[in-house]
């Protein structure tokens, strides 16, 4: 987790959670992300799991790379769910993981310690090229390395998030 994230008081992430906006998107499009009832619990399972992938990615990256890289983006992927779960959001099949990016980098990304979010656009991009592969489909456990430490942040920072989120209204 980023030292600036840490050192952010609960009384100013409230604050700033209370004046978040959708910075270039102003309502999900029904086909994209769907209302659901809010559920933290739900949010907490899918960080709590993110956790695990993040734990077996370590395990096994010496031995299976991709297998590695893949859990570590499935954690990054399940961390930013979660933060929509938390507003009763949902994406849709026709939305999936770009609307995800959408969603999270929107909402989120210019809250202290949203920066972290970022990275998860790079990261599924990258799990594309492994499980699609193409030129760029070789991958060393140093690089699964790093996009562990970039997952980490991000299920960090949903970690601290989820139970502090108002239900998505639109404007």
């Amino acid at each position: 987790m980023s030292p600036s994230f840490v050192a952010l008081s609960l009384e100013r992430l409230t604050n700033e959670l209370e004046t978040w906006k959708w910075h270039h998107r102003q309502v999900p499009d029904q086909w994209e992300l769907q209302r659901i009832t809010t559920d933290t619990t739900t949010a907490r399972r899918l960080v709590d799991s993110a956790q695990r992938h993040l734990a077996s990615a370590a395990i096994i990256s010496e031995d299976d790379p991709e297998c590695a890289f893949a859990a570590t983006y499935d954690a990054a992927h399940k961390a930013c769910s979660a933060l929509l779960e938390a507003q009763g959001l949902r994406p849709t099949s026709r939305g999936g993981h770009i609307v995800v990016r959408d969603a999270v980098t929107a909402q989120f990304a210019d809250l202290p310690g949203g920066q972290v979010l970022r990275s998860f656009d790079r990261l599924r991009r990258r799990r594309n090229d492994i499980e699609y592969p193409g030129d760029d489909y070789d991958i060393d456990p140093d690089e699964v390395e790093e996009a562990t430490h970039r997952a980490k942040e991000i299920v960090d920072f949903a970690d601290e998030l989820i139970d502090h989120l108002p239900v998505y209204r639109a404007r």
